[in-house]
Formats: C-alpha cells, structure tokens, sequence
C-alpha cells in the first residue's frame, strides 16, 4: 500500500529553506515590534555592510566542517592579512601599493592554510589541535610585527581597491555584500557540481571509503585547508579596508558567529553533509540578532535568551524539514479533526479485522 505523499514534501529539497523562513519570520517580527528602525532601509545596509567579513568566514568553514574538519585558526588569519595590507599600504609608496598589499595579504592566508593542511594531512595532528596551535601562534606573530599597535589607512578611502571592494554601490548598497554573496554562489558550485566538493562530502563521509573510490584524501585536505586560509585572509581584508584601519586582534570576535552561523544553516558537525545557502541565511540570523533585539527596547539581559531560542528553532526547523518529516507533520495536519466514523450495528470494528490479520 502506497502512503499518500504531502504536497509539501519537496519543501526538504530546497536548501536553506528552513534557515531562510526563520530569517524572514524574525524580520517579520522585528518590523512590527521596532517599526521605527526596521522599515526603513538604513538598518538593512548596515547588517549588508556588517555580516559579509562574518560571513565568508562561515563559507569557508562550511567546507572544512563538511569535509570532517575543523580550523580555528581563521580568526587569526583574519589579523594577519589586515596587518600585512596596511603595513604595505602605508611602506610602500607606490601606485599599486593596495593592490600589492591585497595579494600578499591573500598569500599569507594561503601560507597558513597550506602549513595547517600539512599538519592534519601529512603529520595527522588532529585538526582541531593542529588549528588551534596556529591560532595562538599567528595571533602572537601578529601582535609581534605590528609591535601591538594600530595602523590607520584612512587614506585607502581614496584608493580603487577600497572603492571596488568595500564602497557603496549606487551610493547605497555596500560592495562587500555583493562580494560576499557572489563567493557564495561559487562555493555552492564548487560543492555541488565540482569534482573538488564530491571530493570533500567524500572525504567527510568517510575517508577510508574515498580512498578505495581513488579521491586522494590527503592533497584534498591540503587543498580544503589552503582554500579555507585564502577566504579567511579575504574576510580580512574587507573587515580592514571598511573600518580604514588593522589593529592586533581583529577578527577576535569572529569565532562563535561563525561557527553558529556554520551549524545554523545545517551543516552537518560529523561531516559529509554541508549546506552553503544555510549557512549564508545563517550568517545574517546571527549578525541580525542583537540589533533587532536592542532596537525592540527589550531589556539587555533578554539578549542571549532570545538568542538562543532562535538558533534552536532554526535547527530544529532543519531536522525536521532536512528529514523529510515535514511531508509526515503536513499529512497529520490535513487530518486532524476528522470525526472517526463509528461502525454500524454489527459490524466489526477495522482495527479488529487488522488485528485478526
């Protein structure tokens, strides 16, 4: 016997579907209980202005989670290409000096990425160890060079690379949303219709068995690493040139949003199973959590409750749609409140018949 199929069954094939409806249920909400800031368009330009470095940060990681790793190293790529950009910037006295400063600074990340793949492929160090070695380490190396002091580039203002990366589009709509959005419509090809991303759900879902498929498991981690040290040192550099100024431990903060916009969006923590457009909806959950929470006038020690009842009904909204059991809620739904039809004088109950069976 066939089981009726729900006509919202196809609702768990969409990806970020789920993370997506809780981002707009909370814009919803925020709109009618703060009116005066959420309707107009100056707070969505600073969340597009706020959430990108945030954000790439989490696409990158998505790629390292879905392959059964972990870094926690990026926060500190994130200083270490801001202060290879500025120290450049301000040194040399050159034309192409942003440029130069741009490149290096995404050769560093590379640099990092590369070492932290070397460590987990070739030396076998846990990745999480191996990680969060490199974090104290280039954390300290960038403290070091830059003698714990700031550098202000305010003068990048002026500069083409600042206005190609970080200035506002028709005046209005900040360039590193768009920058952010385009990496993640490329990294959702890359893991979904390139033989690197089979590779990498491969690799995480089972390493051994991508080895016996022919995937060299250890140049794809290299690889995954190397990637990872690239889009997090590209993060930095738009974090930089939008505050025009580096300073020792940015990127400090970037650590939790990241990883809770990465596992918000349903990315699977054991690996195997990553989601590139949850994590993006994931990314602005959070990085529009807070404002929208202080903007209702909600008393400040709400802040972490609130929260931490959206995160959950975000994942919980993804398991539930990610495992099909929304087509199974919608069919109860349809039949709820259907009066069961008492049996006729002498008739013997269905359920007896199928007990008698």
């Amino acid at each position: 016997m066939k089981r009726s199929r729900s006509p919202l069954a196809f609702l768990g094939k969409i990806e970020g579907l789920p993370v997506a409806a809780v981002l707009v249920v909370l814009y919803a909400i925020f709109i009618i209980t703060a009116p005066t800031v959420f309707s107009g368009y100056r707070i969505y330009m600073s969340f597009l202005q706020t959430v990108p470095p945030v954000l790439v940060c989490a696409l990158g990681l998505t790629l390292v989670i879905t392959a059964g790793e972990i870094d926690l190293s990026f926060p500190a790529v994130v200083a270490l290409s801001g202060f290879i950009f500025a120290w450049v910037f301000k040194n040399v006295h050159a034309p192409w000096a942003a440029w130069a400063g741009f490149v290096l600074a995404l050769a560093g990340g590379a640099l990092v990425g590369y070492i932290n793949g070397l460590l987990v492929a070739k030396i076998h160090v846990p990745s999480i160890m191996a990680t969060l070695a490199a974090q104290f380490f280039w954390y300290g190396a960038t403290v070091l060079l830059a003698n714990g002091l700031q550098l202000n580039i305010k003068e990048v203002q002026t500069d083409i690379v600042h206005a190609i990366f970080v200035g506002r589009i028709g005046g209005i709509v900040p360039a590193q949303a768009v920058w952010a959005l385009a990496l993640a419509i490329f990294l959702w090809f890359i893991l979904n219709r390139h033989k690197f991303g089979e590779a990498i759900m491969f690799v995480g879902d089972n390493a051994d068995v991508a080895r016996v498929m022919g995937i060299n498991v250890e140049a794809t981690r290299i690889k995954l690493f190397i990637v990872m040290g690239v889009i997090a040192a590209f993060a930095g550099l738009l974090l930089t040139l939008e505050i025009n100024v580096f300073y020792p431990t940015q990127g400090g903060g970037f650590l939790l949003p990241t990883m809770a916009a990465v596992f918000i969006g349903g990315t699977s923590i054991a690996g195997g199973l990553g989601s590139i457009a949850g994590t993006f909806f994931g990314a602005y959950i959070i990085g529009s959590l807070e404002a929208g929470i202080v903007a209702t006038t909600i008393s400040g020690y709400w802040v972490q409750i609130v929260e931490g009842v959206v995160m959950g009904a975000s994942m919980v909204l993804n398991v539930v749609i990610g495992e099909g059991r929304i087509g199974i809620i919608s069919n109860r739904l349809r039949h709820w409140g259907v009066p069961v039809h008492s049996n006729t004088p002498g008739e013997v109950p269905k359920k007896d018949i199928a007990a008698s069976k």
